[in-house]
């Protein structure tokens, strides 16, 4: 819940590449209060089937910086491990692994707003913004 003293995050995760959410990728929240300051974990969670993190703590106050990281390489492993149990001639997609094995998004906050922070995500690539 937002106050007049801090900032409250959300997110959830789009797979572009399939055109869903993606569940079951862990989320971290992190906060620190000025650029030169230690990161401080603040909790997490993991996204549900729709692709949200509904458990995100609210950053102390005196936050003015705060990183989301997504540990996605879980995600696309299970993801590729299912794609060749149901087709097992298609291999190539993932021969190599996966590209980004944890996308980390820091941005500014400042007390009284909410942020809602979507990942577009994909094997080779992904892009945030601020959503509402």
């Amino acid at each position: 819940m937002s106050t007049e003293t801090t900032a409250s995050v959300s997110t959830h995760i789009l797979d572009t590449s399939a055109g869903r959410p993606a569940g079951g990728v862990a989320v971290r929240l992190l906060a620190r209060s000025g650029r030169g300051a230690d990161w401080r974990e603040l909790g997490g969670g993991a996204t549900d089937a729709d692709g949200r993190c509904k458990d995100l703590p609210a950053p102390p106050e005196g936050t003015t910086h705060v990183r989301l990281d997504f540990a996605v390489e879980a995600y696309f492993e299970k993801k590729q491990a299912d794609a060749q149990q149901d087709a097992p001639a298609n291999r190539d997609s993932g021969a190599a692994g996966v590209f980004f094995p944890e996308v980390a998004i820091t941005f500014a906050v400042v007390p009284g707003e909410h942020y809602h922070v979507p990942l577009l995500l994909n094997p080779f690539g992904y892009s945030v913004y601020r959503g509402s």
